[in-house]
């Protein structure tokens, strides 16, 4: 039996130890991120994010072009809202609304049709368009930074002709909002479970891409 103890309390002894030596590896100098795959990514962003290694409105940019369609097209000489641009606008909001942190710039384009003067004010008509839109959604004016236009100096299909393709706003994340407490001070989380309980919050009729509509007509109706 004596024996048996000794050897019992001899692992146990060797397993704290081993343990020690585990908890040791974490102590390093301040700001030191641990390299185990344990801390998980969610820490490393954040840590990147913080030290500047990784730009927060970057990777924001890049997931609003990823999940979101950031274009709508117009008719000729129009810079009228069509039910197709409408429902692409109505996702870039619910984007827009998760993110009440940063701002974002709409820019207007045209078709060659037309005087290069002419073309840069029927540009800005047509972002000014999509910043009202975002106004009568509940997005505050401030949020949208800048209305630019390049009228038809960036066509995306060079051509002297009509061409829709050419005819478009497209929105962009540009920066923060000035002066806003910024959430990358250990706060990364916080937006996550923003963003999670948002995600189940339904829009309301008019704000929602037709959502409801589709919902109403799969389960019958007059």
């Amino acid at each position: 039996m004596k024996r048996t103890a000794r050897i019992l309390a001899a692992t146990s002894a060797l397993a704290l130890a081993a343990g020690c030596a585990t908890d040791r590896e974490y102590f390093g100098e301040a700001g030191a991120i641990p390299d185990r795959a344990e801390f998980g990514s969610s820490t490393e962003n954040n840590y990147l994010v913080q030290t500047g290694q990784r730009s927060y409105v970057i990777d924001l940019a890049e997931r609003f072009n990823r999940e979101v369609p950031d274009t709508v097209n117009f008719a000729f000489n129009s810079a009228v809202i069509d039910g197709n641009a409408r429902q692409v606008l109505a996702k870039q909001a619910g984007f827009i609304k998760q993110f009440p942190e940063v701002t974002f710039r709409v820019y207007g384009h045209t078709d060659k049709v037309g005087s290069s003067t002419y073309n840069r004010q029927l540009g800005l008509r047509r972002a000014q368009a999509v910043v009202n839109y975002f106004a009568s959604v509940g997005i505050s004016r401030s949020r949208v930074e800048a209305v630019v236009t390049y009228g038809e100096t960036q066509p995306l299909v060079p051509t002297e002709d009509r061409e829709r393709r050419n005819r478009r706003t497209v929105t962009e994340v540009s920066g923060f909002v000035q002066d806003d407490p910024l959430i990358l001070n250990g706060k990364y989380a916080e937006v996550i479970f923003r963003e999670y309980v948002d995600s189940a919050t339904s829009l309301p009729p008019g704000q929602d891409g037709g959502l409801q509509d589709l919902l109403a007509a799969s389960t019958g109706g007059g």
